[in-house]
């Protein structure tokens, strides 16, 4: 996708979508505190919080994996997937690190010509190459192995993505109120394109 390529793009992508999984982080960290909803813990559980920020981590894996673009976008509709699948395993500030660098990593193995080992990512990661196995294993699992991503739900993933980076503001200029996550499948993308249509 040629707009991926435009240099700029990816430091607003990156720094969009770690904050919005902070936002989801958070807001599960809080709901876990409040209700007695049952979240299992899983092999992408920490022990405790990474103290390397979402944003720090992302650029981290951006500077160092040299997959293409369109991997995190990718990766961000395998996180959804992952969640509506595994709704007991919700994005916390416990889990989301060792999310991502799985999701990148599997969307790489899936999308890329040339890509690098899982010890590679395992480094990138911070963690051991065992733990990214297994981590990788599990992720396949949670995801059914569905692996394709068609390209009208690339487009609704990544057009959601580009409007939302477009209405965000530099931070230290305006205060953006948190914005609701919207996510989509192949049904939810065909859908809102008519609704869209419709609208116009």
């Amino acid at each position: 996708m040629a707009e991926l390529e435009s240099p700029g793009v990816m430091p607003k992508l990156i720094a969009f979508l770690s904050s919005l999984l902070e936002r989801v982080a958070e807001s599960n960290d809080q709901s876990r505190r409040v209700t007695t909803q049952s979240q299992s813990v899983s092999v992408f559980h920490g022990l405790s919080r990474p103290t390397i920020t979402i944003q720090s981590y992302l650029e981290r894996i951006f500077k160092y994996a040299n997959c293409s673009p369109s991997c995190f976008v990718v990766a961000y509709v395998y996180l959804d997937r992952f969640t509506q699948r595994q709704p007991s395993l919700p994005i916390n500030s416990f889990n989301v690190h060792r999310l991502l660098i799985t999701s990148v990593m599997v969307s790489a193995k899936f999308l890329d010509d040339l890509y690098y080992n899982n010890a590679y990512y395992a480094k990138v990661g911070g963690i051991s190459t065992k733990e990214m196995n297994l981590l990788e294993l599990d992720f396949l699992f949670g995801l059914g192995f569905d692996l394709n991503v068609k390209p009208n739900t690339f487009h609704a993933y990544f057009s959601y993505l580009q409007k939302e980076m477009t209405l965000v503001q530099p931070l230290s200029l305006v205060a953006v109120p948190p914005r609701s996550v919207i996510t989509f499948n192949d049904e939810e993308a065909s859908h809102q394109k008519q609704q869209q249509q419709l609208a116009v």
